[in-house]
């Protein structure tokens, strides 16, 4: 089975690194994608994370489609219900005018973020609720036929902006499925419902104006090295880093010591489910797991998010499974 190959940049802020440091490494990684052939280079919304610098996604996006040519940039995702859809309508019509055939948009239903967090950013808990409505009202924004009449997206009129739907749940693939709309699935950290949720996707699908057939992404970790023990070490501090990200507080972080006991415990346990689906070693051992993994997700595209700790290692691995998945060619 073929599939198309892409990255999810998550703009990691590493140990010692400023943020501008992490967007100057979005810049190079994409060029670096661009170059080797990777189809898209998505950024998600996270927001309240000291390790995350894409919290103004769209903005992320316009900074790196100035730095590149042709790949396919997008959000993977904007979390819909922190948003009213005209605003998003208006930043993603503009970057579409801008960069035009180069601009995607995938949606999430959840936060993104903490509680605190959610009330800062002036959301109700519940908006979530609306995420269908919002979803359909967005896409009339694109296509120019607004549901509330005399309000218009503009720039975003007409634009037509392809949206993708984005889960881990039965929820998102049912939604997917019924507006006719390309579903990606987060199994690079909440693997457990993949394979259940890409089967009611790809039953429940209806052809639409946007998608004819049921398409698929699915989300996997990957760390391609030169060496296999370079690989795994690479893979220790990945879990390590994880640790620190789900469970660390601020002006607290644990010592590699800690987050190895965390890790062996009953608690680390579910952290490592979480990235089950992780590719790591040589080229071709790499090649190997993703080809088992397209198979077993029954996936179209796999969008690849590359946890190396530096930013030239993350360079080296993406050209490392480019020149082994025959990208370039």
């Amino acid at each position: 089975m073929t599939v198309n190959y892409s990255i999810l940049d998550l703009a990691v802020i590493g140990r010692g690194e400023t943020p501008k440091q992490a967007l100057e490494a979005s810049v190079a990684l994409a060029q670096r994608a661009e170059e080797t052939g990777y189809h898209r280079v998505w950024y998600a919304e996270h927001h309240n994370f000291s390790s995350i610098a894409s919290s103004a996604t769209s903005v992320v996006i316009a900074h790196v489609a100035a730095h590149t040519e042709s790949i396919r940039l997008g959000a993977g995702g904007i979390m819909l219900p922190n948003h009213s859809p005209l605003v998003i309508a208006e930043q993603f019509g503009t970057l579409a005018t801008l960069h035009p055939g180069r601009i995607d948009l995938g949606l999430g239903r959840a936060p993104g973020t903490d509680q605190n967090t959610l009330r800062a950013l002036r959301r109700d808990p519940t908006s979530a609720d609306a995420f269908p409505h919002d979803v359909r009202e967005l896409q009339a924004y694109l296509r120019g036929e607004s549901l509330i009449p005399g309000v218009d997206a503009i720039p975003g009129k007409g634009t037509n902006v392809p949206l993708y739907i984005l889960g881990s749940s039965l929820f998102g693939a049912q939604l997917a499925a019924a507006l006719g709309l390309p579903y990606a699935f987060a199994s690079h950290f909440a693997p457990d419902a993949l394979q259940q949720a890409v089967a009611v996707y790809r039953e429940k699908f209806q052809p639409s104006e946007q998608l004819k057939e049921p398409y698929v992404i699915a989300g996997v970790n990957v760390i391609a090295a030169d060496d296999e023990t370079e690989a795994q070490e690479q893979y220790r501090t990945m879990k390590r880093q994880r640790v620190n990200l789900l469970l660390g507080r601020r002006g607290r972080k644990f010592t590699d010591e800690e987050a190895d006991l965390v890790l062996d415990s009953p608690h680390g346990a579910q952290l490592l489910n979480m990235i089950k689906y992780t590719a790591v070693g040589t080229p071709d051992k790499v090649k190997t797991f993703l080809d088992d993994f397209a198979t077993h997700a029954d996936a179209d595209e796999l969008i690849t998010a590359h946890q190396s700790p530096s930013v030239k290692q993350r360079l080296r691995s993406v050209e490392l499974l480019a020149d082994v998945a025959g990208l370039k060619s």
